[in-house]
Parts: structure tokens; sequence; C-alpha cells
């Protein structure tokens, strides 16, 4: 028994220089001294001590003296790194180097500093932008009608003409050029409320505002261009569009096959350097009405009049709409919504140096200038779409399935509706959550590229998975088209986010881990670098103090994931004092946890790992979802810990845990190596599962309980969103509705109580019930009036469009020619 103790002490000893990855030194002389000690005054056999001696010289050598480590161990893991490392096109590199990371990388290396994330501050608008919000945004959207905007394919020339009046295309350029310079969080609330009321206004004063020439003429523009289209696209005089994609180049982008040469052409009368473009791009959104047009080219220069290179690569241009050559197509239709969409078209179109963003200086540069846009966009707009839609499903279905009965019990007590409204309610406080974070990343001067990828990936899944639960719930009425179906195009446009600006499926599987480790891990980058640097002892010598790092940084990974997954992450330090304080620790469990798991996929897989497209996504998973739980915990410290905003986060976080879960589930069990795998579920859940199951019944009600009252924290919730007013408005009609059922709940409680004791019949028509109520002394006027006005607004509230053969043959007719008209 003294023996096994000695060795397990042993264990724990070696255990705990990994753990807390002690200097190189330290480790050993500390090991060197406990062997001593072990080897004259303890009982543990040398059959022990003997290969416990041999490891350690072996360890020591190596680490400790590089001259025979370098020849003789780092020169063959060199030479392996080199053959397994995959090739990497220059498109992938400025991909993959683009934008810059944040909070992401303290979570994909293993050990979050919390303390630093709790001292970020809660985004918030300023005293301006709040007075733009309540002001112009909800006049704007009080002129929206996005029922008759469908019909008519476009958006009011009355809306149009408020908005350049407003300023609403130049909502985050600088003031000096007649912008607003709101902040990317204001940004992000702006297109929210308005894409509450109609999706297509929303994109038409999106696009301007997110990737598009504004964005990159504003960050890559020569002084030039920014004094000339800045103003002009702050006022929405030029209305701008930018053209990637093309029919044989989508997620794709870097194989476009538009193509500039540059040479000498007539400008303006003279002869200059130019270049002979060629282009044919389609999807682009606002095409059909844009007056100034970006592209994205390859550019070659066979004669080298610009350079020593005949590829100078991706390459960016402003020409405009009206421009000889330039052609634009017939309108797109997409998901049948109004915003305009288009193709547009070039063959040997002239354009001088002077068209190219940021001129001469900037040829090449395109690719990169692209992806660290792009970034804002994913950052700030579909985030704030989709939270917008889900927070109106969230309002709208909470007061339809208190107003909606069916057995004369109201259906959100029903518990198959009730896990639908759970879902609801706790998926969008996700989605919320998110959304603040990642525009207040923009807000930190950051192009968050990893951050604004996975956010744009799972607020828009996740918005799906609300917007279908929300059509479940309002079953018949979500299914009417016409002008009292408030969810119908948000649900119909949904595929519109999910593939805009970076497809799900391929942003899921190569972009957020793809990205993510080559700018999140604290060795990865350097050690390519390192292989790619030549021959000879300076590149060995670089390898080699990478290397040697990195094999620290994965024992010590290990040591920390299997004793989190040993006592389930109890004993987590969080310098923090939060209620939700077991979910930090968790985070800070399953953050160790990938961090082990990549390091394991990386050494056995090498580049192979590019090509396992689904392992891929799974990590990235495991990223995102420990970036989601972070947002959620720092929304609920932010609205002060509520007690539905505590409930709330604590649903989302079960959510968020269990798909964590899965995702390292499905990790291992598909593992290549199917004994690795298994070995490492052992290292992470060594009692098998920890979050078996999601979301309790319990803390469902209670989420559901809030969603259908009239609480502060519904207020708080869904302020940012635009409900109608008064009941000539389909969403204001449900509100109306959800506020007199309420208020004659204690009248209606009486009235059924009265019926259930056979003082008022139940075979009688409601009007009669009332009468025999008043008649009998049961219920007062104010009662009797309140129940009637109730009784009426649910009716309305209910209700549904129809159509006469007619009028739906003719707006089949007239659609057709409206989708053809520009």
């Amino acid at each position: 028994m003294t023996g096994l103790i000695e060795f397990l002490l042993l264990i724990g000893i070696v255990w705990w220089l990994l753990f807390h990855r002690t200097k190189t030194i330290v480790w050993t002389g500390v090991m060197a001294a406990v062997l001593l000690v072990y080897s004259f005054f303890s009982s543990v056999t040398w059959f022990i001590l003997l290969p416990a001696w041999i490891i350690y010289l072996v360890s020591a050598v190596l680490f400790n003296i590089a001259d025979v480590r370098r020849p003789f161990f780092t020169k063959g893991i060199l030479a392996y790194f080199k053959r397994v490392l995959p090739p990497i096109s220059r498109t992938e590199q400025e991909a993959l180097d683009a934008g810059d990371v944040w909070w992401e990388k303290d979570l994909f290396q293993g050990n979050p500093d919390w303390k630093k994330f709790s001292e970020y501050k809660k985004p918030t608008l300023s005293q301006e932008e709040q007075s733009f919000v309540d002001n112009q945004v909800n006049t704007l959207c009080r002129m929206l009608d996005d029922w008759q905007i469908v019909q008519d394919r476009r958006i009011p020339e009355a809306a149009w003409d408020y908005m350049r009046k407003e300023g609403f295309f130049g909502l985050c350029i600088e003031k000096k050029y007649g912008g607003h310079a709101f902040s990317a969080y204001a940004h992000s609330t702006i297109v929210g409320k308005i894409s509450s009321r109609s999706l297509s206004a929303a994109v038409s004063m999106m696009v301007p505002n997110s990737l598009g020439p504004a964005e990159l003429v504003y960050h890559y523009g020569t002084d030039e261009q920014k004094d000339y289209y800045l103003p002009r696209l702050a006022s929405g005089e030029e209305i701008p569009c930018f053209g990637l994609t093309g029919p044989s180049a989508g997620s794709d982008a870097g194989s476009i096959p538009d193509k500039g040469v540059v040479c000498k052409g007539m400008y303006k009368g003279s002869e200059v350097l130019g270049i002979r473009l060629t282009w044919d791009k389609r999807y682009i959104t606002l095409a059909p009405i844009a007056t100034v047009i970006g592209l994205a080219f390859k550019l070659y220069d066979p004669d080298k009049l610009v350079g020593d290179k005949e590829d100078i690569g991706i390459t960016l241009c402003l020409i405009p709409a009206d421009y000889p050559g330039v052609e634009v197509g017939l309108r797109h239709f997409p998901a049948g919504m109004a915003f305009m969409n288009g193709p547009t078209r070039g063959k040997d179109v002239f354009i001088p140096m002077e068209f190219i963003i940021g001129g001469q200086d900037r040829l090449g540069e395109g690719w990169k200038m692209l992806m660290a846009c792009l970034s804002i966009g994913r950052s700030i707009s579909l985030p704030a779409i989709s939270s917008a839609a889900a927070r109106l499903g969230y309002a709208m279905t909470g007061a339809y399935a208190r107003i909606r009965k069916q057995f004369k019990i109201p259906i959100a007590k029903f518990e198959g509706v009730e896990e639908a409204l759970a879902n609801i309610a706790g998926k969008t406080y996700i989605i919320e959550a998110t959304r603040a974070m990642t525009a207040s990343v923009v807000d930190l001067g950051l192009k968050p590229s990893i951050a604004s990828a996975l956010t744009k990936y799972h607020t828009t899944e996740l918005g799906r998975d609300v917007l279908n639960y929300v059509m479940d719930v309002h079953a018949g009425k979500a299914v009417q088209h016409g002008p009292s179906n408030y969810m119908c195009h948000a649900h119909q446009s949904i595929p519109v986010s999910i593939t805009v600006e970076g497809a799900n499926i391929l942003t899921r599987n190569l972009i957020i881990f793809g990205q993510g480790v080559m700018r999140c891990h604290p060795y990865i980058e350097a050690e390519i670098q390192a292989a790619h640097g030549g021959e000879g002892k300076d590149a060995l010598k670089a390898f080699d103090k990478v290397l040697y790092s990195h094999i620290g940084y994965a024992l010590s990974n290990l040591a920390k994931a299997l004793w989190y997954g040993i006592t389930g992450g109890r004993f987590i330090n969080v310098p923090i004092e939060q209620k939700l304080l077991p979910y930090y620790r968790q985070l800070t469990r399953m953050s160790t946890a990938l961090a082990f798991a990549t390091d394991i996929s990386l050494l056995l897989l090498g580049g192979d790992i590019k090509r396992k497209e689904s392992l891929s996504a799974r990590l990235g998973d495991i990223l995102s979802y420990l970036y989601l739980g972070s947002a959620v915990l720092r929304r609920c410290r932010e609205q002060g810990e509520t007690e539905t905003d505590l409930d709330s986060a604590e649903w989302a976080m079960q959510y968020i845990l269990q798909q964590t879960q899965k995702a390292i589930d499905d990790l291992t069990h598909n593992f290549p190596i199917k004994g690795v795998g298994r070995c490492m579920r052992l290292v992470i859940f060594p009692y098998g599962q920890s979050y078996r199951t999601g979301p309790s019944d319990e803390l469902s009600h209670k989420l559901v309980r809030a969603m259908i009252k009239q609480t502060d924290f519904r207020k708080e919730f869904t302020k940012d969103i635009f409900i109608g007013e008064g009941v000539d408005d389909p969403t204001g009609r449900v509100e109306y509705a959800f506020n007199a059922v309420l208020a004659a709940k204690d009248a209606e409680k009486k009235f059924y109580s009265a019926v259930s004791e056979d003082l008022i019949s139940s075979a009688s028509d409601f009007e009669e019930q009332l009468n025999i109520a008043a008649k009998e002394g049961i219920l007062t006027k104010e009662e009797i009036e309140l129940l009637r006005k109730a009784d009426e607004a649910v009716r309305k509230a209910v209700a549904v469009d129809d159509f006469t053969d007619e009028e739906l043959a003719g707006k089949q007719e007239e659609c057709l020619e409206k989708v053809r008209a520009v």
C-alpha cells in the first residue's frame, strides 16, 4: 500500500509540473530531486524507478540541450512537418491573415481570462444615436408596409427620399464627409429595427453601409476617392453595389474568372495607363439601381507596365454604372423579396487607373481588402437581421400563444407549445447576446474575422430554428399569406442570410476552425512560417524554438483536460463573483478540451485536417459554442442578473453545453484513428457524458411564463424592434389584443368560474353569456366591457386574409411585369 501511495504521489508531482507548465530548468531540478529521494528512501520498486529515470534523462537532455535535440530529433520532425504541410495559395493566406482576433483567441488556447472579459464595457447607444433610433428610424418604419412593398417589388420612392434626406446611407461615414459617424453597435441596432418592419428596406439600406464601396473607399481609397465618393454615398446621391460572385465563382471567390489586363487606352480624349476589363457577375444586391459599381477581378500585366509580375492578383475598382460598356441585367428575385438584386456584365471595358480603389498602389491587394471588410458586414448586418426577426418572433408568438385558445385554454399552456416557445425564448437570447457582443468588438477598433464568421453562421442558423418554431406555434395563421401575416416574409427570406457573405455550410466546414487555428493557436502559424523558411541551421533553429514551446503547451493542456474531466471542473478558479459561476467553470473546462483536441488532431492528421472537413467543422463548433456561451454570460451580467435574465442565461448555457458535448462526441466517435478518438473522449469525459440533457422542463416553463406577460424583461428585450401602433397594423393588432387579454384576466377567471358552476350556460354564445352575467350580477359593467373588448381584439388579431380568384390572378400577372421592370 505504501508503494502504491508513493507511486501515485510521483504521478501527482509530474501532473502538477505539467499542469502549471513550469519552466524547463524548474521541472528538471524538481524531478531530479524527487527521483533521487524515491531511489534511496521510498519503497517504489526499480521496475518503476528505472523507466522513470530513463524517461527523465531523455526528456532532460532533449529539452535542455538544443545542440543534441536539433540534429537527432527536431530535424526529423521538421522533415515530417514539411511533408504533411498542405500548400496554401496566396488567396488562402490572405484570407487566413485578414482581420483581427479577440476573445476567441483566449477560448481557443484553453485559458480564458474571465477577469479581463468582465472589464469590457457594455455596448450602449449615445444620446445622438438613441435619438435617431427613436425618431428617424421609427418614422421610416411607419412609412413601410412590407406586404405592399413585396407586392410592388420595390421600396416606395417616399421611403427612398426619406432615407436620403436623413442620411441612412452614411451611418458610419465620418461627419466631415456628411455621415453620422455612428458606432457599429448603433449601425447594428438600426439595421435590426428596420428589418423587423421590412427586410427588403433593411437590405436596401444595409448594403451601402456594410460590404461595398463606402467601406472599401473609407479604409483603402485615395484622398481624392474619399473626397469625391464618401459625401455622395452618405447623402444617397450615389447608390453603390459590389460585384464579387459570378456564375462560376461563389464561395470559391478566389477563382473568379473576371479578368483585367494592364494596357494603355483612351480616357477623356487622352491616352492613359489603365485596364481592359471583362466581367460577369450575378446576385449583386442593388445592381439594378446602382449608380456606382464595385468590382473584384484578377489583374494581369503581360507587358509589365506596372511592375515585374505578370499575375498581379485580385484587384478592386469602382465604375460608374453609366460608363460606356457597363451592362446591368434584369432583376433577380431573391426569395420573393423586393430588394433590388441582379447581374452586371462588361466586355473589354477600358478603365483608367484612377478607378482602382486605393489607386495604383493597391493593385493586387483586393482579396486582403475584401476579407478585412467582410468581417464588418458579418459582424453587423446579418446578425442584426437574424436577431430582429427572432425578437419579433419572440414578441408576437408569446402574445399570440397567450391570446389564442384551444379547449378554452391559451395554447401557451400546452406543454408541446411551451417547448416550442422556450426554444424561441432561449435561442433568441443567444442570438441577441451574440449580436450585441460582436458588434461591440468592431467598436473596439477591430475587424474580427473569426468572431464575425462564427457569429454570422450561428445567428442565422439559430434564427432559422426560431422562425421554424414561430411558424409552428402560429400554425394556420402563419401560412396564410397577406397583409395580416407579420412573420411569413421573415421565414421566407431566412435562406438569403444563410447564403450571402459566405455560404453557411462552407463557413462552418472551412472557415471557422481553419482560420481559427492559424490565428488563435499560439504556435501553429509560427511553425508553418519556420517550415517555409527554407533549409539550413537558421530554419532548423527557428522551428526548434517554436516546436518545444508547443510541446509544453500541449502537455499542459492534456494535464488540465484530464484534471478538469476527473473533477468535473468544480475547482476551476474564476476570479469574479457571478451567480452563474458554474457555467464560467464549464466554459473554461471545454476551452481546455478544445485546445487538447486541436493539438491531438494536428499532431496525428497534419495537413489532412484541411481535407477532413467534418472534423474541422466539429472543432469549429466547439469554438463557436464557447463564444456564444461567453456572450450569454456577458449579457446576463450587463443586464443586472435579473431573475428572467438568469433563467434565460441558464437555459441558453445548458443548451450550449449540450451542443458542445455533441460536437466533442461526434469528433471523437468519427476520429480516423479509432483508439485515439476513444482516448480523447476518456480524457475529456472520463465518466461519460457530463451534460446529458438540455434545458429542463422547469426552466423552459419559467422562460415561457415571462414571455406571455408584459414584464420588464419583455419590454427591454424587444425595445429595439418595431411593433406597429394601433389595430390598423398587423403587429399592432396582436400587441393590442395581448394587452386587452391581460387586462381582462381577472374578469375572465370570474367568468369561466361562473360557467363551470352552471351559473352561466355554456351552450349560449359569448354575447349572450355576457348578458346573463350582467343580469345576474356575476360581473360588473367594467368587467363585461373588458371581456368584450378583449374578445373583439382577439378576433381581429387571429384573423387571416382572403382573396378572390381575380385578385390572385391579377397579382400574379402584375408581379411578372414588376419583376422584369428595373
